[in-house]
Parts: structure tokens; sequence; C-alpha cells
């Protein structure tokens, strides 16, 4: 480990100094993933240390007692990139630290110059698919996530894509999939009062068959596809369809969605709701869940949140969604794209009977606790930082 790794005694630390390194901490599954490691080190007695531009779940940093550094690194500058790395290596050396763990790509860049000048372990986590574009300079910006001593991939399909993409060995690979906070996506813990209450103040229909899309609003997360497989389904009266997730400024879109929903005869049964702050209740309110993304998801960890609340989930058949839904057993695949393969599964799941769909919901509940949690994700995690101090 690091020389400067020693405790105020004299004596050597026991577990390597981690600092993570983001863009910003406001809000999103990278941001959770962060924290959620690093209350994983301080709950196992280990100090770290997280970096970047700020954002409001900084609290929840200060809340368990881990120092937050304020750095710019969500800059794409190259000058100001350089400029973090030589702040970064300051930091480095004061602090004793021996791994820089970078999880997005522009603070990477600072991250890896920082490793250089100070000798010390270089992890990143390759989170996303990282759209390459007809421009080599993109490619070359993307491999930064390559070029960790070892390189974490959130699913096996990401591990696959940056081997074919990137020619990345496969011995630096270590496959970590995204993990979902069982403690609080758990159906038990949720009260009758706050799902009542999230009932009423989306204005839900008593006795209406709830379908969840919860995701941002971006094209290609699939609500015009999710508009069309409940067209098809129009003759049963029951059906009302959610979308949860926020709309980050996309009016015109959003206007675009509506209007096609009423173009298809569906505008009194379809809403978008822009924000919601208790997702563990507003998947209780759901029947079924859908992710109708059309590109592939490096892991789609709302599949893995609606399961682990014991709802039936549907999903595109590609991607990170066919590591998490075991087809048939713990949910289903359709055909990506394909709004009638949606509207097929749709039916199939509908005319289940309740006790098949206990089975399947209690078997999605296991699975999720089992591969996808928090906990699984943060030991494998803790494996690797120990693994890369041995090196």
């Amino acid at each position: 480990m690091n020389t400067n790794s020693v405790l105020s005694d004299g004596s050597e630390r026991k577990f390597p100094l981690v600092l993570q390194i983001l863009p910003s901490l406001n809000g999103g599954g990278v941001e959770r993933g962060t924290i959620e490691v690093a209350k994983a080190l301080k709950s196992n007695g280990y100090e770290s240390l997280v970096c970047s531009s700020g954002g409001f779940l900084t609290k929840d940093l200060q809340r368990i007692k881990v120092e937050h550094i304020t750095l710019p690194v969500s800059t794409k500058n190259p000058f100001k990139i350089w400029q973090n790395s030589k702040i970064l290596a300051k930091i480095i050396r004061e602090k004793g630290i021996d791994i820089i763990h970078a999880r997005s790509r522009a603070p990477a860049w600072s991250a890896y110059f920082a490793a250089k000048k100070t000798g010390i372990k270089f992890l990143t986590t390759f989170h996303g698919t990282y759209s390459m574009g007809p421009c080599k300079l993109k490619k070359l910006y993307n491999s930064i996530m390559t070029k960790g001593d070892l390189v974490i991939a959130v699913s096996d399909y990401i591990a696959n894509l940056i081997k074919k993409d990137y020619q990345l060995s496969e011995q630096k690979i270590r496959v970590v999939h995204r993990g979902v906070d069982t403690d609080i996506f758990d159906a038990t813990k949720v009260s009758k009062t706050r799902i009542i209450s999230l009932s009423k103040k989306w204005n839900l229909p008593d006795g209406a068959t709830i379908i969840m899309l919860p995701c941002r609003l971006s094209r290609w997360k699939g609500h015009h596809l999710m508009l069309e497989a409940l067209s098809r389904l129009k003759e049963r009266e029951d059906l009302y369809c959610i979308f949860v997730g926020s709309i980050q400024g996309k009016d015109s879109f959003r206007k675009e969605i509506e209007h096609y929903a009423s173009s298809l005869g569906l505008g009194g049964k379809v809403r978008m709701i822009s924000y919601c702050d208790d997702m563990p209740a507003a998947y209780m309110l759901a029947d079924i869940v859908v992710s109708a993304s059309t590109k592939p998801e490096a892991f789609g960890r709302t599949i893995v949140e609606a399961q682990a609340m014991g709802k039936i989930v549907i999903a595109a058949d590609e991607g990170g969604a066919c590591e998490t839904i075991k087809n048939g057993l713990t949910g289903f695949l359709f055909k990506s794209k394909d709004s009638d393969s949606l509207a097929d599964v749709l039916e199939r799941v509908l005319d289940m009977s309740e006790r098949e769909k206990e089975v399947l919901t209690q078997t999605a509940v296991n699975c999720a606790a089992t591969d996808f949690s928090t906990r699984a994700m943060c030991a494998k995690t803790l494996k690797i930082y120990e693994e890369l101090a041995k090196q």
C-alpha cells in the first residue's frame, strides 16, 4: 500500500484508503452506488473519501461521516482536467490514499494522471455503454474507463462489450452487478399510509390495473413503444399507465408523448409523473413494471428494484435485463423494439392466475436479495479493493 498509509500511532493501515471520484452528487444510480460503497467501508471500520463537484447528496456522506472533497471534476476541458489531476495528486500524497476509484469518464482522466504521478492504484467502473459515434476522438475519450489496473463492469453484457470494443483483457475485468438496497425496497416496510397518500396525490382510479414505466424522460427509454403496446390492449378498460421519472427540462418531448397518447386513444389512461421521492411506495401502486428501452440497458436498476418489491417485471430481451430476469421465472422478456411482442407479454401477464403471480414474484424477491442487493455489490467491491492493494 501507499507508503503514507499509516495511522496516527505509526502503525500501517490494514485496509487500503480509497478515494471514489465522480462528476457530481445530484442523484442517480452511480451516485447512490458511490455512497453505498462509502457506507460499507465505514460500517466495516475503514475510512474512505469521495470527490465530486458537489450536489445535494453530499449530505448523505456527512451523515455517515465520510469526507467529501469538492473539485470541478465534471469538466471536460482538457486544461482543467490537467489542473484537477495536480490537485488530486497533492491530496493523494497528503491523505495517504492507496486507490483512486473513478466512476465516470471526465473525472477518470484527472484520476488517471494523478495515479500515474503518485504511483497508486487506479480502478474504474464501466457503468454504461458509452456511445462512440463516428468520431474516433469519442472512442479515445471513452477508453479512459479501460485504463484501470482493474476494471469493474456492472454486468456481463458490459464486460463483453468492453472486451469487444476496446480489446480489453478478460483478466483485468471484474463483474459487479449494481445493487439495490433491499432494506429500502422491501414491500413489508411500506405502510398503507404511504401507498394511499401517493395514490391520492397522483389521482389514480380505484380498482385500476396499473402498468408503470419508471425511467427518466428520454427518447430511447421506450415511452412511444409502451404506448403502442397499450393501444393494442384498449379492450381492457381497467388498464392505466403511469410514466414516472425526471422530465429534465424536456417539456417539448413530454407534450409529444401526451399528443401521441391522445392520437392512440389513450389520453385518459396515461399519466406522467415528473418526480417521485418515494419509489418503494410507487412500486407498490403498480401491478406490472415495464422497462421498454430501445437500446440495451447496461444493468437496469429499476427492474431489480421492482422485483425486490414483489412486482411482475417485463423488459426488452437485450443488455443487462437478460441477467436480471430469468424469463418466465422472475419476470418476462419481450422482443426488443417490438410493440406487438410487448403487448403479447402484457396479455400473458394479465391472464396469469393469482397463484402463478405469487410464485413468480416470490422467486424474484429471493433472487434480488441473493444476487443483486447492495450488500452483495459492496462486498464484491471491497474484495476488489483488497485485491488491488495486494498487487
